[in-house]
């Protein structure tokens, strides 16, 4: 990850409990350590920032109490030996 998103995404953190209140369950657009925009789906976040801002310099992070919104577990069924 950038270190401009790593700012973002630790914005995100430090603020995750206000945001919560004000925009749980919503994806949000995170710029210059500030909310640009909170949209229903991580789609419709991602289309409507990029004709205004350039791809890779905004975060979008769903916005949702605890860190189920930014942790995931996956599942393969390929095995790697090295």
């Amino acid at each position: 990850m950038d270190s401009q998103l790593k700012k973002e995404f630790q914005y995100y953190l430090d603020n995750q409990d206000e945001l919560v209140k004000k925009y749980n369950g919503k994806f949000l657009v995170i710029k210059d350590c500030k909310v640009i925009g909170a949209f229903d789906n991580q789609l419709e976040a991602i289309n409507k920032t990029k004709k205004d801002h350039e791809l890779g310099t905004f975060l979008v992070q769903k916005c949702a109490p605890g860190n189920e919104s930014y942790t995931q577990t996956f599942h393969s069924r390929r095995v790697a030996f090295g």
